[in-house]
């Protein structure tokens, strides 16, 4: 049995409620993620069947011989897409163990040249299994529904931040960078677990995560502490990028995570949900009420991790460190940025 849930619980169906009820959803958000930087999300209307269907489909993908795998894998993809094997990945430096699939918008390659910004590199087709068709529309359709959720939660936090309920919205109406990761962990102890993936911080907007029922192992900081935070089934594990501690002045909080891997005997399946803006896109920077004014912390500062606004340029630091093989092979002239 899992452990219980240490992290705040929100019902999206309360919105519908509209009045005090939506009202008291939006509150609760804030403060969550003011707070934590993470919550559950339940009443988020995405069916049952689609859930399984993705849990399932996932398994498919990583039950096909290591060739059909390899036949997609991200080395072959400028564009960052594909799948990436056990120990392909980094996180600062040091290894991911993880497998994984890593799959954006379908939309034609940008042309590199002079006047072209490097993040326009991001944008390209995907890498389909051909041993395993049904994965496109499963995911098309997952896509579909988590960014209508993805929008919804961005307009609740703009009117509990004071803001215009859409003052987001233009960033996503044309092109959004949406990235889905269908990601197995398989076990590992010798004798303790391994770094799943490694502590760091989302460099998006915000990041909806989708774990098989009964496998834990997310960890997140909390006052210098980690705090578990296991799957509840049916829900969402929601987190705040960096994008949006930029919009805020650090207000809001991207709280650093990390994911332990499970035991030898037993494996984790994750499917964690992007929301990005276009890749040219700059998250605005919200006129905060006094009161919450007041409680900004400003933009965190980290030399080793800068922060962009321009969203573009945080998602190609993000892919430059995780794969450097991928960069060394396709755009070597930006290795060592």
């Amino acid at each position: 049995m899992s452990a219980a849930p240490t992290l705040p619980i929100l019902d999206l169906s309360r919105l519908d409620a509209g009045g005090p009820e939506a009202e008291a959803f939006r509150a609760e958000l804030r403060q969550a993620t003011h707070d934590f930087g993470f919550f559950y999300l339940v009443g988020h209307g995405v069916p049952v069947e689609l859930q399984e269907s993705v849990i399932r489909t996932a398994r498919a993908f990583f039950d096909l011989p290591d060739a059909d795998k390899l036949a997609i894998e991200n080395l072959k993809s400028p564009h960052f897409r594909g799948y990436t094997r056990v120990g392909g990945e980094l996180t600062r430096g040091t290894v991911d163990w993880r497998e994984q699939v890593d799959i954006g918008p379908e939309r034609p390659a940008v042309a590199t040249g002079d006047g072209i910004a490097d993040y326009w590199r991001l944008q390209g087709p995907n890498q389909w299994p051909a041993a395993l068709p049904e994965l496109e529309s499963v995911i098309t359709l997952w896509d579909d529904e988590l960014s209508a959720i993805g929008l919804r939660l961005l307009r609740a936090w703009a009117v509990a931040l004071g803001a215009d309920e859409h003052v987001f919205d233009a960033g996503f109406a044309a092109d959004p960078a949406t990235l889905i990761k269908i990601v197995r962990y398989p076990g590992k102890s010798d004798p303790t677990p391994r770094q799943g993936v490694g502590a760091h911080k989302d460099s998006g907007v915000l990041t909806l995560l989708f774990v098989e029922p009964g496998k834990a192992g997310l960890q997140v900081e909390k006052d210098g502490e980690w705090i578990d935070a296991p799957p509840m089934p049916g829900a969402f594990v929601v987190n705040i990028g960096e994008l949006l501690e930029v919009a805020t002045n650090g207000y809001l909080k991207a709280t650093v995570h990390r994911v332990i891997s499970p035991l030898i005997g037993s494996d984790r399946l994750s499917i964690p949900f992007f929301f990005n803006p276009a890749l040219d896109a700059s998250i605005p920077v919200l006129d905060l009420p006094a009161e919450l004014r007041a409680e900004a912390a400003g933009i965190s500062v980290d030399p080793t991790n800068p922060i962009f606004a321009t969203y573009g340029e945080n998602g190609l630091k993000s892919r430059l460190r995780a794969h450097p093989d991928v960069a060394a092979i396709h755009h070597p002239d930006l290795v060592g940025r």
